[in-house]
């Protein structure tokens, strides 16, 4: 029989309280008698200045903590957020954990790791992250097989399921670590871009998996926190939280940027951020909940036979405010072909390629409307994905505009498939919204694309379009902190007298030397096309010598063409490996889109 502890006589307490104490320590667990010597240091430690003396306790050899590496591919912000996330929560569970960037490691470093978590979004057509391009080249590179048995690993893919190749970065990485010898210990998960709630489970299974079982030895310490508020803990899980609650911003002023014969209408928003909390550095987006346009909603209702239900009100709100009624994608086809019962839909579901070329320039809408069927309004909610927040490049900087930003937002509008078409964001902000109006919103903070530490470093800034954005902010930031760095802006668009973005504050800061130098590419003001990339081409060595000064290389704008024509220009005159140096080194930041 195991004699039961007691308190000596000789404790100071009166005896009256040594026998009270007696009676509950003398009965208490192992793990209870832990926890109240951690909670009884912890209220030593939070009312004095001093460290309390620490009770002593039976010396017992630690376990080796589990070792745990987090590796992630970003492009704009939103896997990096989910592998800190997930490093605090291994981290609480005793894991050693190593978060790493592709950008600033090497398949090599695989090596030994042990468990490894994957976490890799995907970009445009089944491509990348730029950052993580390097990486991808060397861990598909057979020349250069590493062994990785004796690595646990799991991957987490996120991408946009509008794309053919949805999530494919992460499906490669999937099958190439399992080909160089790792063991794989959960099934990819590919998540879409309402990725926050599917990840954090998927984590935390892992997770849970992984976590060795509690040891109750004698030793054991529960850790209790006494110095933090409510309030700070409430902080330190608002800060945690991957999809942030938007709040309500009013817009100030609102005009147009371009003139009336401008192609691609462009308007210029002030909002009021006073109260709402929201803070942002130049370089940083701000993320619109937008709503659908009502047309469009009442179109959808009517294709599937809401719209004659007694009380439509509640499924019309949801399809404004919740839910994706523009992007047409194959799992909508193949899903829809399910609810349908249509021979020629359910043939067109069976078939890749003409599920593609039938999406290929056609919404929901279509779908519905080609291929009629009456709905459930649970149904219909249940096929759509989530509405996505709409990201846009701040156009200012806090520390010239105060509690403000501006933003430069340019309507899409086309005509595709017999209908014309409108963005949901741009359209709404172009068209159904004006001065005294609000916008639900959020910042999106991106650490990949902020001005250099050093205000002094040159900065060259190529952009197109809206893409003029994130540089109005740079510069408001520069002139605001009187910096006498040099900023070279190349800028692109169609006209000069209809499409010439913040031209007056462009001038200004020429005038005062807070824009060293500018060259402009309007494409359409002559016979031969004129753009970005040919003014790289012709003032080469120019931007040699700005690099060799230690500037840092800005991209903003289009992704599919200006994008890629910049790579290839600023290839050639630097040559692949000179760029991909950059690149590794932070001075060629990419916000395209």
């Amino acid at each position: 029989m195991t004699k039961r502890a007691s308190l000596p006589r000789t404790a100071p307490f009166a005896q009256a309280d040594i026998v009270a104490l007696d009676q509950v320590i003398g009965r208490a667990s192992t793990i209870q008698r832990a926890w109240l010597a951690g909670f009884l240091a912890g209220i030593d430690a939070a009312n004095s200045d001093a460290p309390a003396a620490a009770a002593p306790v039976a010396q017992v050899a630690a376990s080796p903590k589990p070792k745990l590496t987090i590796l992630y591919a970003t492009e704009s912000g939103n896997t990096e957020a989910l592998a800190t996330a997930a490093q605090r929560n291994a981290q609480k569970r005793g894991f050693a954990v190593r978060t790493l960037d592709m950008a600033e490691t090497t398949p090599s470093a695989l090596k030994n790791v042990g468990n490894l978590l994957v976490i890799a979004s995907t970009w445009g057509e089944g491509e990348p992250p730029q950052r993580a391009a390097p990486f991808m080249r060397a861990l598909s590179n057979d020349a250069e097989r590493i062994d990785l048995a004796g690595v646990n690993f799991a991957v987490l893919a996120l991408g946009d399921s509008a794309y053919a190749q949805f999530c494919e970065t992460g499906r490669q990485i999937d099958l190439r670590l399992e080909a160089l010898g790792a063991t794989r210990i959960a099934a990819r998960l590919d998540c879409d871009l309402d990725y926050a709630e599917p990840a954090n489970r998927f984590i935390t299974s892992l997770f849970e998996t992984l976590t060795p079982k509690a040891d109750p030895a004698p030793a054991s310490i529960i850790h209790v926190d006494f110095h933090r508020t409510d309030a700070q803990i409430a902080a330190q899980a608002e800060s945690e939280d991957l999809a942030p609650a938007a709040v309500t911003a009013e817009i100030t002023a609102y005009h147009p940027l371009t003139s009336s014969r401008s192609a691609s209408p462009t308007f210029h928003v002030e909002l009021d951020l006073a109260g709402t909390g929201l803070t942002y550095e130049p370089g940083d987006s701000l993320q619109i909940l937008p709503e659908n346009d009502p047309a469009t909603v009442q179109a959808i209702l009517a294709a599937t036979g809401l719209s004659a239900t007694p009380d439509p009100q509640t499924i019309t709100h949801r399809l404004t405010t919740e839910r994706d009624i523009t992007t047409l994608t194959a799992k909508l086809v193949r899903d829809y072909a399910q609810a349908a019962n249509n021979a020629d839909l359910t043939a067109l579901a069976a078939d890749a390629d003409a599920t593609k070329n039938f999406i290929a320039d056609r919404q929901v809408i279509d779908l519905l409307e080609t291929f009629p069927t009456t709905l459930h309004g649970d149904a219909l909610i249940n096929l759509l994905r989530p509405l996505p927040r709409r990201a846009y490049s701040i156009a200012s900087s806090q520390a010239l505009v105060g509690e403000a930003a501006h933003l430069a937002v340019a309507k899409l509008a086309y005509h595709a498939a017999g209908r014309d078409r409108l963005g949901v964001a741009s359209g709404m902000i172009a068209e159904r919204v004006q001065q005294g109006d609000a916008l639900n919103l959020t910042v999106k903070p991106n650490r990949h694309f902020r001005l250099p530490a050093d205000p002094q470093t040159p900065i060259v800034m190529i952009g197109a379009g809206t893409g003029i954005a994130p540089y109005r902010a740079f510069l408001q930031h520069r002139e605001a902190l009187g910096s006498t760095g040099k900023s070279w802006l190349i800028f692109g668009h169609r006209h000069f007298l209809h499409d010439f973005l913040y031209q007056l504050d462009i001038q200004e800061w020429l005038k005062s030397g807070v824009l060293s130098r500018l060259d402009l590419a309007f494409s359409r003001d002559q016979p031969q096309k004129k753009y970005v990339q040919h003014i790289l081409a012709a003032e080469r060595d120019a931007l040699k010598a700005t690099i060799a000064e230690g500037a840092v290389l800005y991209l903003c704008g289009d992704a599919k063409a200006m994008a890629r024509d910049v790579d290839a220009t600023l290839t050639d005159i630097l040559g692949a490996e000179a760029l991909e140096a950059l690149i590794s080194a932070g001075r060629y930041k990419k916000d395209v889109y």
